[in-house]
């Protein structure tokens, strides 16, 4: 084994992790009150680790630690956007923390170690890995959801996602010890050889495959295991639903590919009829669901959960292609889910968390460029064309029928066109209601920015997508 080149490709893990540590040390003797010195920290942070990955990118794919580990054009990809995609939901959390005198370092130092666990469920390469990287992950959000100590519904949010939590790891585990027991292996690639060999197939493997979906779906909040979802969104902090709601989708698609394309592509008919489940029931319960909720934060996590009944089918294609459309849409969901939770922190004030429909009354009134830049993020969540969000849904429809599920297609049409109903409701609330109060949104200069860049990037990439969805096309397609 070589140390030393293993340890290279492990670099922009080495480093947020080290940096973790010591920025952990640094706050809990800062006498910063505002946390300064954390957060810029924390965004440097972000940034040298981001730009180590693409320094240490070859176009190649290379394993370490035993096969344990891999570093191919994917894992590069996905570890920049969650970097990036980090950089802004940390940005906008710090605007939160402020404008609610709940300023707390821990917030960054536990994000570093989410991102962390990402990026190790990006790279892993064994069965054992993906339950480490997974594990720090959910550790790290359980405890961030918890930090407002006197807020009710955060501690209650808490402990609902930590005791599922709980349930679903516990579930993911006993399907990979199952998978471990037939094949004697952890691997991802010798699983694929040895699952390719087998003649005749093993009950017990799908047996194990289903515990694996289980612990798979729970991390995308897919039905019916998505009873976590709006509990902890509307309960969290906004800061907080704003991290969970982003970059973990990146990591559970990564988890999903890793596990499903590099270790079980021999069960594709299996885990294919579960994922066609899953995705039917998450868009339908979803897009229906939604429709009711007063709560902005509610309704968002419901249109999270129909997302993500379109994200299963790019993966359910079992096709490279499909997996590009699928990789494609969860970068357009993370960064239409930064922006939607950001303008809810724009809105915020101390006291006001602005997170149910009313409070968008009127917003053209007060703020017509942040009424902009919320109908495009609307707009792109609905499908309209040509923004982004319309993109991502037609590169997954366009690999489904391909691959003769043209029913399939349809229905998710139709609960597409469901869907829109909630989200025109809002530019309705924001362009012909009256406002309820004309207060005046304070807010940093960094906050606009990055709002307002956040929004024009998911309409300038949707007038081009074609580059995007190249990426995308490298990152999979071998």
């Amino acid at each position: 084994m070589n140390w030393s080149a293993d340890i290279t490709l492990a670099i922009p893990e080495i480093i947020l992790l080290v940096s973790a540590c010591l920025l952990l040390v640094v706050d809990t003797f800062s006498r910063d009150t505002d946390r300064k010195v954390t957060y810029v920290l924390a965004q440097l942070i972000l940034i040298v680790t981001a730009l180590m990955a693409i320094y240490l990118y070859t176009g190649e794919t290379t394993y370490a630690f035993g096969k344990t580990f891999v570093s191919d054009p994917m894992s590069t990809v996905l570890k920049v956007i969650v970097c990036v995609v980090s950089f802004f939901v940390f940005l906008y959390s710090n605007e939160y923390l402020k404008k609610h005198e709940w300023m707390q370092g821990e917030y960054f130092v536990l994000g570093l170690f989410a991102v962390l666990g990402m990026m190790v469920m990006i790279s892993a390469y064994s069965l054992l890995t993906i339950y480490l990287g997974l594990e720090l992950l959910s550790l790290s959000l359980y405890a961030m959801v918890a930090m407002h100590k006197d807020s009710q519904p955060a501690s209650e949010a808490a402990m609902k996602y930590f005791v599922l939590g709980a349930l679903a790891s516990g579930m993911l585990l006993y399907g990979i010890s199952i998978i471990y027991g037939v094949t004697g292996t952890l691997e991802l690639g010798e699983l694929s050889r040895l699952l390719s060999a087998r003649e005749e197939q093993n009950t017990l493997l799908v047996f194990g495959l289903v515990f694996i979906i289980v612990g798979i779906a729970f991390k995308f909040g897919a039905v019916p295991f998505h009873m976590w979802v709006p509990d902890v969104y509307q309960g969290a902090p906004t800061a907080v639903t704003l991290f969970i709601s982003s970059a973990p989708k990146i990591a559970a698609f990564a988890m999903a590919i890793r596990l499903l394309v590099d270790g079980m592509q021999p069960l594709l008919i299996d885990w294919q009829q579960m994922l066609v489940i899953l995705a039917i029931l998450s868009m339908a319960t979803g897009n229906i669901i939604a429709i009711s909720q007063t709560n902005l934060k509610r309704m968002l996590a419901y249109s999270t959960i129909a997302h993500v009944g379109f994200l299963l089918l790019g993966i359910l294609s079992g096709t490279e292609a499909g997996y590009a459309a699928a990789m494609f849409y969860v970068i357009t969901y993370a960064l239409m889910s930064a922006g939607a939770f950001g303008i809810i922190i724009l809105l915020s004030r101390k006291g006001f968390e602005s997170d149910n429909l009313d409070d968008m009354k009127g917003l053209s009134d007060k703020s017509p460029w942040f009424a902009f830049i919320m109908l495009i993020l609307m707009f792109s969540m609905t499908g309209v064309p040509p923004f982004l969000g319309f993109w991502a849904k037609w590169f997954v429809l366009k690999e489904i029928v391909d691959m003769g599920y043209v029913w399939l297609a349809a229905l998710a049409v139709v609960f597409s066109i469901i869907g829109a109903y909630y989200y025109l409701r809002i530019v309705k609330l924001m362009y012909f209601d009256k406002a309820e109060n004309m207060t005046a949104i304070k807010s940093s200069r960094q906050m606009r920015l990055a709002l307002s860049i956040n929004g024009l990037v998911i309409l300038v990439i949707g007038l081009m997508p074609g580059s995007l969805m190249a990426v995308c096309v490298a990152a999979l397609i071998k």
